[in-house]
């Protein structure tokens, strides 16, 4: 028996790379999902596997995963860089938080956020005030500029880009390494929204890891979040956890808490206080349903 990673799932068909060779293979057995709708292998996950005499392969088991990304489903990430455009579209804070917020409960250990498109940014300082919390490097696919610095992040590691459609996740790629190819689609004019062009995860080996191109969003589902686990996934909110009068509590209503008294003291970003209380009455809201 040997053992792999999965580089794509597509048609039924799991593309596995061994130490010698990219293997074609089918699960064994029935292809089953958990509770929250993603299959038992995925993009990223290292598998046992038998080789068959025909040259493909059967998925015997997935080996324990470290962590996984949901939506889309991507396992065993090393990093993830949450792409978005300083124009073109505009960028939105509740979008770049609920993306943060994703990574964050994903698990993954180091999150960076890329601003593509800097040669159309009124400013050059775009998210300055993220990156007490965050690495935040600015790009511009389009010129080539800042794609020194991102290779040297990428370097070994498995990295998933993730971001909204149209912010130029497959340019920034092709920037990176021209024989990537991947499509890349135009933003309506109509809408100010990109299309979609990438419509599976695949890893992509480079520099000695993995690049990870993901279908872009406009939303994302975060209603499996627990509401009392979704201050732990503001790393700005870390410091005032636990002083709070009353405990549990959700920051949101409650007298004498330390993560509002910390916002009025200008400690904490209004928008990202914003974006964890719109997050946390969705998620409320879902739970009821």
């Amino acid at each position: 028996m040997e053992t792999g990673r999965v580089l794509k799932f597509y048609n039924s068909f799991f593309y596995v790379q061994t130490d010698t060779e990219l293997l074609t293979c089918r699960l064994r057995g029935k292809l089953k999902r958990d509770r929250r709708g993603v299959s038992a292998v995925c993009p990223g996950d290292l598998v046992e596997l038998t080789k068959l005499a025909d040259g493909t392969g059967v998925l015997e088991r997935p080996l324990a995963r470290r962590n996984l990304l949901c939506r889309p489903a991507v396992a065993n990430i090393d990093q993830v860089i949450l792409t978005f455009a300083a124009a073109e579209p505009d960028l939105h804070p509740l979008l770049l938080n609920r993306f943060l917020v994703l990574a964050e409960w994903s698990g993954i250990p180091s999150v960076i956020i890329c601003v593509n498109k800097m040669d159309l940014a009124a400013e050059q300082d775009v998210l300055s005030c993220y990156e007490n919390y965050y690495p935040v490097l600015r790009v511009s696919a389009e010129r080539g500029e800042g794609m020194e610095l991102l290779r040297e992040r990428l370097a070994g590691k498995v990295t998933v880009f993730a971001g909204p459609s149209g912010v130029g996740k497959s340019s920034v790629l092709n920037a990176l390494h021209a024989g990537l190819s991947l499509a890349t689609g135009a933003v309506s004019e109509k809408i100010r929204r990109g299309r979609h062009t990438t419509r599976v995860a695949e890893l992509l080996p480079f520099a000695g890891g993995f690049l990870v191109d993901t279908p872009g969003f406009s939303s994302m589902e975060l209603a499996d979040i627990d509401p009392a686990e979704l201050s732990a996934c503001f790393p700005d909110f870390q410091p005032y956890l636990g002083h709070c009068r009353f405990s549990p509590c959700t920051h949101s209503h409650e007298p004498d808490c330390a993560v509002k008294a910390a916002l009025e003291a200008g400690e904490i970003l209004r928008e990202r206080y914003d974006a964890y209380c719109a997050i946390l009455d969705e998620i409320k809201t879902k739970a009821v349903r």
